[in-house]
Parts: C-alpha cells; structure tokens; sequence
C-alpha cells in the first residue's frame, strides 16, 4: 500500500499534477513539484541534524506550509511526527517530549531548554541537496502520535500509522464525494486531527488545501476563497458561528461555486444549520461522526431534505459498526433499546502509547468500544443518542439531551443550552437545563420558557430545573463540558 508522502511524490512527477497547487498559506503557495523538493531538502537536514528512522520529533504547528512540510519531511526518514498545539505551554511540552523521547523540536525559533532545535522549512532555509530517496515508509510503520488536549489528567499518545492515514483519507474522499479538483480551504487547526486528516485527504486526492489560522481574520478568508476559487471547506460548528457574526450572510455569495462544506468535532446550533442550509441550497453539507482515535467512521449530508434526529449518517468506507451491551456482546438495538457503538476498519487507531491497560479498555478484536447509545435503522442509518453518562434514564427511557437543547435554543433570548441528567426519587434522572442569555435580553422568564417548552416536547423531556449561567462550558471545537455542568 502507498502512504500520503507517496503519493505526494508521484503528482510531483506527473505532468497533470506537478504544477498544481499542492498547499498554499496567506504567504506562500507550494505546487507539488515544490512541494516534494522542499520535502527532501528538509529531510536532508534533518538527517544532517541526526533524525533517523524510529525517532520522534516534535513539530510546533505554526497553521502553514511549513508546518506540513515538516511533518512530511520527518516521515520520510522513517521519523514519527509529534505534533504540539501553536500554543503548546513548557509544562505540557515537557510531558511529551519525556513521554515519547523526543529531543528535537521543529520550530520558528530556538529557546526551549533541553531540547535540539532546527528551523521549520521555508524557501530561505532549504540550503541542502535533496534527498536522494530509495525507499518510502512501510504502511504499517507509525506516521505520528496525536496527543489529545485533556480536560483533565494526562493526555493520551494516539498512535496513527501510514495505513490509517490512508483509510481516513478514503472515508473522508468517498463520504464527501470529493472531485478530482477540489480546492479545500481549512482554518482548523492542523495540529489536531480533524484539520490535519481534511488536508491529507485532499493531497491523497492530488487537490489544493489552503491554510489559513482561523476565521477571526474574516476579509482574509473569503479574500483567499476568491483569489483561489475556494470548492470546499472544513469547518468546526464553532467557527461556522463566527463567521455568521463577523459577516453576516457573505458566505452566500458563493452558493454557485461551493462544492460542499464538512463539519464535525461538535454538534451544529440549529439556528446555523437552517440558516446555511437556506444561504447554499445547492451546496452538500456534511456533519461527520468520529474521533481521534476512530477518525470518520460515519458523515450524513444534511442538505438532502430529510430531518432526523439524532442522525449521524451513515458507515464511512472503511467503517463498520455493530452495537453492544455493557460486556460488550453484540446485541440487536432500536430506537426504544438504544446499545453501545462499537467500530471497526482501517481508520482505527493502533494504540495508545506505551499504555496496553488504557488501549485494552477501549480496542479488542479490532473494534473501538464507545461508551455513546445508538441504533441503526433498516436504511443503514446510524443514530447517536449521546454518551451514556450524558443520557438521561428517566424511569428506563433514555432521552437524549441535544433535542431538548435543540428546542430551548428556539426561546427568544437564549444563546446557548446544554441539558444534564439531574437525580429524581420518583423517575431516577430527569432533564436540567442550563441557559445562557443573549446580552440584549432582559426580560428573561423562566415560566414562559417552560410553557414554551411544554408545547414542543414530550412531558418526560421537560426540564424539572432551569438555571441560567453566565456561559455554557465548552472546548475550543465547540463541544459541550457537561461534567462541568454536572459539578454545578
């Protein structure tokens, strides 16, 4: 099986692809043939520095081409790339880089203690020959390890080989029909893998990712989807939100040129939804269902008219699912008998770093376990109601919290809901709700937004408490911290 840096190198060599675009950033654009240049001359340095094959090399995300490339360049030594957030504090780099062995950092710039540095690639330091490549890494070697962020505790190493790569770009190239042109613009960041596994998939395909560090910097965005006639882009729900506030209805003048949108990481506001759905009626809108360890096993379009809940689409290619019980026999499961996700295929991680006990709690027999609820249907559509803790068991009927905070975010004033199982002596759980306010509301009344909610949903799924809050606790892609709303 080819890898991504195969790949990248024979587009490099083919006279349809090699002066394609390959990446581009707000300073730069790298055709393939530049591409896999840079990429060897950076390897050669790399080696000249003592970076062989089996080392882990920690690489600062700087949201560019550089950053890729380098990326690239350890790999093709046979390296394994650890990536570091943009932002990444001395404490936690510390813990990775004693984790893993690491001694080299990639980055701008010298001046972190302890550790070897060299320069992230760039035209300007990019003084040696090529390297002269004989070999390209096994599919089975490890490409990189995804440290997750944490909440809490000690972030988990996810261990990615060559071969997942390759079964997460075909999930996500076959789940969005992706064109053999496809110019894809990703401000995500490519330091976790949502961003990260959207640009290999396009370069697998031999397409154009366009770089950019977010969506703050709104003219820069849709300046660069007009200068590079934009098909597609890779959004979290979060950053779709901010675009909405910073311009208003402007992503709408693309309707005719964009291919289609994909969004995941969190949960989509269905004010944004419904909103987007109306600004590209012709536009495939994508939410995918996945994780770092799992990558995108399942992607619904949500642009083909059809409404239903707590859909997550269906099997990516690569993906297959079967639902399980607590010990983790398979088991048949509907919509009143909701049982655990469990998925299987090449996407799935190989293990977590040097923690056997943390992978087998997780992965046996070449499925990961999730603790989420859910159930297919007869079409092969596949249904999360939530994790298990997140689910309210109220007298043995699970409810799901996102429909009841799909419905409270519908009451005037609200900006933000997010619903948690309280304790009840007569049901066992009951819905709480919490809510934040829109600065303009002043007039909030709990009673009327009962009344309101009692005319929309079913009488077990109506709050027994409301609480409102200054802010709904959420990560950076958006994704509710319901146990901080637990410890309320």
């Amino acid at each position: 099986m080819k890898t991504i840096i195969e790949y990248i190198a024979e587009y490099a060599s083919s006279d349809g692809h090699k002066t394609r675009p390959a990446l581009i950033d707000a300073r730069e654009s790298l055709s393939y043939e530049e591409l896999w240049e840079r990429i060897r001359r950076y390897s050669a340095l790399l080696r000249k520095n003592g970076v062989k094959a089996g080392d882990h090399v920690l690489i600062r995300c700087t949201q560019d081409v550089s950053y890729l490339t380098a990326i690239f360049s350890v790999q093709l030594l046979g390296a394994v790339s650890v990536p570091l957030e943009k932002d990444a504090s001395e404490p936690r780099i510390r813990e990775i880089a004693a984790d893993t062995g690491a001694g080299l950092l990639l980055d701008r710039k010298a001046g972190f203690p302890g550790l070897s540095f060299v320069e992230l690639p760039s035209a300007a330091t990019d003084p040696e020959e090529p390297l002269n490549v004989t070999a390209f890494p096994d599919a089975d070697a490890v490409a990189e390890i995804l440290f997750s962020t944490g909440t809490t505790g000690k972030s988990k190493g996810i261990v990615i080989t060559h071969r997942n790569n390759i079964a997460l770009a075909e999930n996500i190239t076959e789940g969005v029909q992706m064109s053999r042109e496809n110019v894809e613009l990703i401000p995500m960041p490519l330091s976790h893998s949502h961003g990260y596994r959207r640009s290999l998939a396009n370069l697998y395909f031999g397409n154009t990712v366009i770089i950019i560090g977010g969506v703050m910097a709104v003219n820069l965005m849709f300046d660069m989807m007009e200068k590079y006639r934009v098909s597609a882009i890779d959004l979290a729900p979060t950053l779709l939100s901010i675009i909405f506030r910073l311009s208003g209805d402007r992503i709408g003048k693309y309707a005719d040129r964009l291919d289609y949108i994909q969004l995941g990481s969190a949960p989509l506001v269905e004010e944004d939804k419904q909103r987007l759905r109306k600004l590209l009626p012709n536009t495939r809108l994508y939410n995918f269902y996945g994780s770092t360890e799992a990558g995108c096993s399942c992607i619904l379009n949500f642009q083909d008219g059809i409404e239903r809940p707590h859909c997550i689409g269906k099997a990516t290619r690569n993906a297959s699912f079967i639902f399980v019980d607590k010990e983790r026999k398979e088991v048949c499961s509907d919509k009143d008998h909701p049982a655990f996700l469990a998925t299987a295929g090449g996407q799935n991680m190989k293990e977590y770093f040097h923690a056997p006990e943390l992978t087998a709690s997780v992965m046996k027999d070449g499925y990961i376990y999730t603790n989420d609820l859910g159930y297919m249907d007869e079409e092969g559509y596949i249904y999360c109601l939530g994790r298990e803790d997140d689910v309210i068991n109220y007298a043995g009927i699970k409810i799901s919290p996102d429909e009841i905070e799909k419905e409270a975010m519908k009451f005037p004033g609200v900006k933000d809901a997010a619903c948690v199982p309280m304790k009840d002596k007569t049901y066992g759980q009951v819905p709480k709700l919490f809510l934040s306010l829109k600065e303009d509301c002043a007039d909030f009344s709990e009673k009327a937004c009962l009344d309101f909610l009692k005319g929309v949903l079913d009488g077990n799924k109506i709050p027994k408490k409301i609480a409102v809050i200054e802010l709904i606790p959420r990560t950076a892609n958006g994704k509710l911290q319901r146990k901080k709303l637990l410890e309320l």
